[in-house]
């Protein structure tokens, strides 16, 4: 099923996708400030990842207990088969929209 995933939505997919098994929110916001250049509230990161886990693009864990977060769980994420194959549905429909375009504007 074609969920249509939004501009922010794909930004946290590719960080997941990126980060693998350590994917937690702080790492998201982090990864998508560093790589996009993006200002990126914690929050608007878990509510898009709340949103994606309810289409069933991605799934969470909670980690074990330590005494750094003061015996709190860090909750992981990872992206789901259906997810990557929305993931690569984008992808593939800008490479398509770009294709031809000006010098600069093309994606790989």
């Amino acid at each position: 099923m074609n969920h249509g995933l939004g501009e922010f939505e794909q930004l946290v997919l590719l960080a997941l996708v990126r980060l693998g098994a350590e994917a937690y929110g702080v790492a998201i916001r982090d990864e998508i400030e560093r790589e996009a250049g993006r200002d990126v509230t914690v929050g608007a990161v878990y509510t898009t990842l709340l949103r994606l886990e309810n289409k069933g693009l991605v799934a969470s864990r909670l980690g074990d207990p330590t005494p750094q977060r003061g015996g709190r769980r860090k909750k992981y994420y990872r992206p789901l088969a259906a997810g990557k194959r929305e993931l690569a549905a984008s992808v593939n429909a800008l490479r398509r929209m770009t294709r031809g375009l000006t010098p600069g504007l093309e994606l790989p």
